[in-house]
């Protein structure tokens, strides 16, 4: 445990341990060995306790903080050893000067104290004997012209530079000899400036000086602030002026092109074409349109310009109440018209047509959809509402809503049921929209043929019209879709896994349809092994072994195979001719 000492320096009072005090002691008395009874030595050693009692005081935490060794090591290491007070005789001491000034070196040292940032132009302006000003205009053309290499260099400046921390590393930083008058002068500077400062300082003023300070970085702050404000308004301004003049125009060509098509599709236009679900007049509907849409793009444009020009004069009061007026009743009737229009499409109701298809199960049923080759160009163009016109100029409306369903039926002979559906305020009106509903298919022989498209006349506006095909399939039939089939047919179900890669050969086989050639690895409900021991009728092999067995029902991988089919084999059976094994 050490004990403290209660210590006076340079007129401050500090608690020291004693190895501290023993070693600040010996310090003080290397540095009056060092001077050697010069004159004004008593002055220096006093100027030099003044400023260990300043950078001793720095590192008070507390009142009660006692000075350790860890604190005296660190105020010598910034006052320098003891050697670097060392004089010789006036006549070695001009020598030395002579010496130093013949070698005219300088050490490189950040000057912090002066500097802004680091001290780095400081210090390069000490070493080159120049302004630092042309140091840092040099550093910010090499960030600019110098894609930002500017930067760089002061930062590596910055890490690879000590600073100029002690009395003598000042004097080395700025070319002077480190003589006992140079030390004398420098520290003598050093506490003059502090005690000047203490001893004028007005601190009504100062604290006057901290107030407006802080008023002042507040008011660059909120200007700062104001500035970023003001240019994202501008931004927005025109943004927003863009964006309304653009949807105006755009609205203009919307209003004026009702009905008609146009060479673009623009994004409103579905909402244009809704006029024609409603019982009014397709301008007014477009009216209403432009303006529950274009009068608030209106007041965004006007913002748009206020943005830009705060100063611009206003529409007027009456303009602004005139225009907003209208949009609200705009968008009142637009209101009413959904209302209504809701009630339009509360009812559904459908009308079936039957057709039943004279083939046999062991016929192959080929069945395809064609197009309209005066409404479209191919199978592709699809379409679930567009107006058209037909040979004699009528106007109707073209759909490809259009779906195909595959079922079973317990019936011998397949049929085809055409359901057509539509929407409308009660049950016997939606029923008669769907009587209106044109809708073709041919059968000739065991050739299906789908026509894929309905029309229905204009007047009777869109709502809701489907065409739904359901062919129902018996036991054994077989079927070979068109490729066309793949982009109509549409079921919940699984009970025709339609292999939409190539054009095969089904049949119906229990509660499936199964492929009879699709690709061993397609994923099916083809449930035969990949060596086809499941053939067609047409392709069996003449062997002996090969027979025909009546009302006998085996399991092969555990699927039934049902009476009476011929099954490619050699079959192995009892004395009773039930089959036991299949190879």
């Amino acid at each position: 445990m050490n004990k403290t000492v209660n210590i006076n320096l340079g007129g401050m009072f500090f608690h020291i341990d004693e190895d501290a005090y023993l070693k600040l002691s010996r310090y003080f008395d290397a540095i009056k060995r060092s001077l050697n009874n010069s004159s004004g030595q008593d002055e220096i050693i006093k100027d030099i306790e003044m400023r260990v009692s300043e950078l001793l005081t720095e590192k008070q935490k507390s009142e009660k903080h006692v000075v350790g060794l860890k604190d005296v090591d660190e105020v010598i290491a910034v006052m320098g050893q003891p050697e670097d007070y060392r004089i010789e005789d006036e006549e070695n001491t001009n020598q030395s000067y002579n010496n130093y000034s013949k070698r005219g070196h300088k050490k490189l040292y950040r000057d912090k104290e002066n500097g802004m940032i680091g001290g780095v132009a400081t210090g390069l302006g000490h070493y080159f004997g120049i302004d630092a000003v042309w140091v840092k205009i040099v550093f910010l053309i090499f960030v600019f012209a110098g894609f930002g290499t500017g930067i760089l260099a002061y930062f590596v400046l910055w890490v690879v530079t000590p600073e100029a921390v002690t009395t003598s590393e000042k004097l080395e930083m700025t070319g002077e000899p480190v003589t006992i008058s140079n030390i004398e002068k420098k520290v003598r500077e050093e506490i003059d400036s502090l005690s000047e400062k203490f001893k004028n300082a007005d601190y009504d003023k100062m604290g006057n000086q901290v107030k407006s300070g802080a008023e002042k970085i507040g008011s660059s702050f909120s200007d700062f602030i104001m500035t970023l404000f003001k240019v994202f308004a501008k931004f927005l301004g025109v943004i927003l002026i863009i964006a309304g003049i653009s949807t105006l125009i755009m609205l203009l060509i919307g209003v004026f092109t009702l009905g008609t098509n146009i060479f673009v599709d623009f994004p409103w236009q579905n909402f244009v074409e809704a006029g024609n679900f409603t019982e009014y007049p397709l301008w007014s509907f477009g009216l209403l349109m432009f303006f529950a849409v274009g009068i608030p793009f209106f007041f965004l444009t006007l913002l748009g310009f206020k943005l830009l020009s705060p100063n611009l004069k206003s529409i007027g009061n009456i303009t602004k109440y005139t225009l907003l007026a209208i949009w609200i009743i705009a968008i009142a009737i637009l209101v009413s018209i959904g209302i209504k229009q809701a009630t339009e499409i509360s009812h559904d109701n459908k009308i079936i047509e039957k057709k039943v298809l004279n083939i046999t199960p062991t016929d192959t049923l080929f069945v395809k959809f064609k197009y309209s080759d005066y409404y479209a160009k191919s199978l592709n163009h699809y379409r679930e509402f567009e107006f058209v016109q037909d040979s004699a100029n009528n106007e109707l409306i073209y759909s490809n809503d259009v779906r195909l369903h595959v079922l079973h039926t317990d019936q011998k002979t397949p049929f085809i049921q055409i359901e057509k559906s539509a929407r409308g305020n009660s049950f016997t009106n939606a029923k008669k929209r769907a009587e209106k509903i044109l809708y073709k298919f041919e059968i000739n022989g065991n050739h299906l043929i789908l026509d894929n498209y309905f029309l229905t006349d204009v007047k009777n506006k869109f709502r809701g019209q489907e065409v739904d095909i359901y062919l129902y399939l018996p036991e054994g039939q077989l079927l070979k879709p068109d490729p066309s089939v793949r982009d109509y047919y549409n079921s919940d179900d699984d009970f025709f896994n339609l292999n939409y890669d190539g054009n095969y050969n089904y049949r119906v086989e229990g509660s499936k349809v199964k492929c009879l050639n699709c690709p061993a690895d397609h994923d099916s409900n083809n449930d035969y092994e990949n060596d086809n021991e499941y053939e067609n009728d047409n392709d069996y092999e003449n062997d002996t072994d090969n027979d025909t067995i009546k009302e006998v029902s085996v399991k092969i991988n555990g699927k039934e195979v049902i009476n009476g089919k011929k099954t490619k084999g050699r079959l192995t059976t009892d004395k009773n001719g039930v089959i036991i094994k299949i190879n």
